[in-house]
């Protein structure tokens, strides 16, 4: 596989490799608490517009990242969280640096002040790259909620714009 990472915006028709590598992500049983992967539809109705991105390699989908709203309240707009996964095979050739540097850049663009990541806390390898981009640890939700019939840990992370929500 060629190294050349391209980052474009996600488009409606990459719904089957995002949800392969989504359904990587469930089989790891270190990425999320779903069992099972969404529709196109409840993906979609779940994810903001903007900030949906994925990672080509020789034209093959690699790692995707989007953003969620925390909240529908008005007085958190500009409040979210962040989802990426990464393709085993691309593990280590810098696809979530590049997507979550991409995210970051367009969320402030689009008024975005605050991204937050729930990361399981076994999943040392996703808190580095956050923390990578200057997401600070805010605490950790013990016993969160089960996967599989385990307690899970989680790890809340959140990032704050220095360029958006600052007056």
């Amino acid at each position: 596989m060629a190294e050349q990472v391209m980052i474009d915006a996600m488009k409606p028709t990459d719904w089957d490799q995002v949800r392969a590598i989504f359904i990587e992500g469930i089989e790891s049983g270190n990425a999320t608490f779903r069992t099972t992967p969404p529709t196109w539809e409840q993906w979609d109705a779940g994810h903001l517009n903007e900030c949906r991105f994925v990672a080509r390699v020789d034209g093959e989908i690699v790692g995707w990242i989007a953003l969620s709203p925390f909240s529908n309240n008005t007085f958190h707009k500009g409040v979210t969280e962040d989802s990426i996964y990464i393709s085993n095979r691309a593990q280590g050739m810098g696809v979530g640096t590049k997507l979550l540097k991409k995210c970051i850049e367009e969320s402030e663009k689009s008024g975005i002040w605050t991204i937050q990541a729930q990361i399981f806390s076994e999943n040392a390898s996703s808190i580095h790259l956050h923390q990578k981009f200057g997401f600070r640890e805010v605490g950790v939700r013990e016993r969160f909620g089960q996967l599989n019939g385990v307690w899970r840990d989680v790890t809340l992370l959140d990032r704050r714009s220095t360029i958006v929500g600052q007056d």
